[in-house]
């Protein structure tokens, strides 16, 4: 009988970003929500890559986590809004 050579590893203590606040990686920029324009599409809860856009429990926008948003700015691009509801604006 053959032997395996391969095998897996186990991970006690896995990473979650919950644990890090990337907030120090920001750059000068940090996302400004303007409530009056947003239309709750989510456009930007969906394209964030650090998941900083807040819901409430109605599935609405609330704002940011800036905890966690590193400034990159794709929450502002997506915006659909007219005039936009998220403006990046200097810290």
């Amino acid at each position: 009988m053959k032997k395996n050579k391969y095998f897996a590893g186990i991970i006690k203590d896995p990473g979650s970003t919950l644990k890090y606040k990337t907030y120090v990686w920001r750059d000068g920029l940090k996302p400004s929500w303007i409530k009056k324009n947003c239309t709750n599409c989510l456009t930007c809860f969906i394209n964030c890559p650090d998941q900083a856009i807040k819901v409430d429990k109605d599935g609405n926008m609330a704002g940011h986590n800036l905890d966690y948003c590193k400034g990159c700015g794709i929450c502002a691009q997506v915006c659909p809004a007219k005039p936009k509801a998220i403006v990046m604006k200097k810290e």
